[in-house]
């Protein structure tokens, strides 16, 4: 399974920026083709982010482009440039119906074929923004065996309410229906949900923690981000804790020996242990795996310049 507890945005335009993120502990990394760059800037940011994404990869980091809506004519270019060997995925902005999955799916399907790589190899996370997207992530989540993730982006979303970021109330109650609903529609599909990037101060340590929590205990799997400082606390609070892979440990061990018993049930302590808490804990052990052989595997010296520009 593809771990996405931390997917950061990357402008593609900085190579000082390449040599951070090369090295950095996220889980992914986003380049954007999107609101981040300029129409004069698209064509020369797609090359760089091509001729980067091998670079990433190369670290262990996952790799994907956030490409333009497709109501923008800018799609099929977007694919046509940065589809590569390397690359995991693609993020479609402001996705909102089924059927721009299936647009989505022959453009890429081009792509592949004239990048000469796998066919089917390139995965897809729709990027819910709209609320005509929230209202039909199910059939969007639904919509493509490539789709790993549906990932939430509240700046739009709730600009799309016709309501400004900077007055979203402390507990954001006012994105509790788009949230509850992605990570719901998202489960039902198969797949799992990331959540909207930290919209308020970088300083603002005890918002940002707050904003994780909520994410956390309404379902969702990662969270995107937009500065470096922000992995840690996100790898750590989507990772099971020490505790809680110890009792999972314990509580398969114990489940699978009254197993052998004939029992379906059994109490461990002080509390019932069925077949669904045995299947939480077998979930927690393949998560603390991953998480354990992507920090064994990963290069932590960062790349050269030379391997930049090289593309080596």
């Amino acid at each position: 399974m593809m771990l996405l507890r931390s997917m950061l945005y990357f402008p593609a335009n900085s190579t000082r920026m390449a040599v951070k993120a090369a090295s950095l502990p996220v889980d992914a990394v986003i380049f954007d083709l999107e609101d981040a760059v300029s129409i004069d800037d698209k064509e020369t940011t797609r090359i760089l982010a091509r001729d980067l994404v091998r670079l990433i990869k190369g670290r262990g980091t996952h790799t994907f482009v956030r490409v333009n809506s497709l109501g923008t004519g800018l799609t099929h270019q977007d694919l046509e440039s940065t589809v590569v060997e390397g690359l995991d995925g693609v993020m479609l902005a402001k996705t909102e119906t089924e059927s721009e999955i299936a647009e989505l799916r022959q453009m890429l399907n081009e792509a592949e074929q004239h990048a000469r790589i796998t066919p089917e190899s390139t995965k897809l996370v729709p990027l819910i923004e709209t609320a005509k997207g929230v209202e039909n992530c199910f059939q969007i989540a639904s919509a493509d065996d490539r789709i790993v993730a549906v990932a939430f982006g509240a700046g739009d979303y709730y600009r799309d309410l016709g309501r400004d970021v900077g007055s979203l109330s402390q507990d954001q109650v006012e994105l509790l229906y788009a949230r509850s609903r992605i990570v719901n529609a998202s489960t039902a599909a198969g797949t799992r949900a990331i959540d909207t990037p930290f919209l308020g101060s970088l300083t603002d340590r005890d918002a940002f923690l707050r904003e994780v929590r909520i994410a956390v205990q309404l379902g969702f799997k990662g969270k995107q981000c937009i500065h470096p400082s922000q992995i840690e606390l996100i790898n750590n609070m989507f990772s099971p804790t020490e505790r809680e892979v110890d009792h999972a440990k314990r509580v398969v061990e114990a489940f699978e020996m009254a197993q052998a018993r004939g029992l379906g049930v059994l109490s461990f302590e002080g509390k019932m242990v069925d077949r669904m808490t045995y299947r939480q804990a077998k979930d927690i052990l393949a998560a603390a795996r991953i998480i354990d052989d992507k920090a064994k595997a990963r290069i932590a010296s960062p790349p050269s310049l030379s391997e930049i520009f090289s593309g080596s």
